[in-house]
């Protein structure tokens, strides 16, 4: 039966895209005529391959459109959730009461009414049973119980519909796609590119701790942070985090500008060099500075 469940929904369902596919999944498990089956959300989500929340949404849109209902009486192998295609057990009913019709001379002129009283006693061998222990006397909206065949879930009118006017019925698969001006990563990451991330107070309170601020001076480090960002210009963006650290690496590799100062001393005078120059840099220029002094043979 579940292949005349599925053909119902290829051909009559309102679905759209996740939730086309959702209601598919589980028509796949249709027992029989009764068009009761059984999922859980963890194997909707693996079997449409969409996140646990857009399954969520479109068991909403299934539910508050009276193609899918939720048989809360009721339970499935391995207690999963027991639906029923309610629309689609009327149809399947009504075709067979008219092939009935076809091969039997017809009695009376008054057409019968399709059966679609639920009987849970057939479901039994499929693993579908009702629940040992309700939720909550508060959820109980059927006294007659179970066989009378109706659901016992409605589905609340605030969900009824596309609660967004403008966005497609699926709406967006997962956060990567962007929101009000928001960039995010595949993992929800908001993300940013590098002339847009700001030096916060731990990144500047950072240098100074570290003496880079006193090494650098204001305008060594407003000029290194300038020329990060002109080396990360083409980076694809990145969260703040990966930002700030990438920052302080760079700040912590940049050399300090070059300030007027004392002559080097002479190597091995043990003396270190000033002025922002490297060991070797103060080395060539003490060799030159002796190169330069009168020696009295001239």
């Amino acid at each position: 039966m579940s292949s005349e469940a599925r053909e119902w929904v290829w051909e009559h369902s309102t679905s759209r895209g996740t939730a086309r596919l959702v209601l598919l999944s589980i028509a796949d498990r249709v027992a029989d005529r009764q068009c009761i089956s059984w999922a859980s959300l963890a194997s909707l989500a693996e079997r449409t391959n969409a996140s646990r929340s857009t399954v969520r949404d479109a068991l909403d849109r299934l539910l508050g459109a009276g193609e899918l209902e939720q048989l809360d009486d009721l339970t499935g192998p391995q207690r999963s959730t027991v639906y029923r295609l309610p629309v689609a057990a009327e149809a399947l009913a009504d075709a067979a009461l008219q092939h009935e019709a076809d091969d039997a001379a017809p009695a009376t002129d008054a057409p019968a009414e399709p059966d679609v009283t639920l009987r849970v006693s057939a479901l039994r061998r499929y693993g579908i049973r009702p629940r040992e222990v309700p939720e909550s006397p508060a959820t109980s909206r059927n006294p007659a119980g179970p066989e009378s065949g109706t659901s016992r879930r409605k589905p609340a009118r605030r969900r009824t519909g596309n609660r967004h006017p403008g966005v497609p019925e699926t709406g967006p698969q997962n956060r990567s796609e962007p929101k009000v001006n928001r960039r995010y990563s595949s993992s929800g990451t908001p993300v940013t590119p590098a002339d847009e991330w700001q030096v916060d107070p731990a990144a500047h309170a950072w240098a100074r701790q570290h003496g880079h601020l006193d090494r650098l001076g204001e305008e060594g480090l407003r000029a290194a942070d300038a020329k990060w960002r002109l080396h990360r210009a083409d980076f694809k963006p990145r969260p703040a985090s990966g930002w700030a650290a990438d920052w302080r690496s760079w700040i912590a590799r940049e050399h300090a500008p070059h300030r007027p100062g004392p002559s080097p001393t002479v190597p091995g005078s043990g003396t270190a060099p000033t002025g922002g120059m490297t060991r070797a840099e103060a080395h060539t220029a003490a060799l030159l500075a002796a190169l330069d002094e009168p020696t009295g043979s001239e």
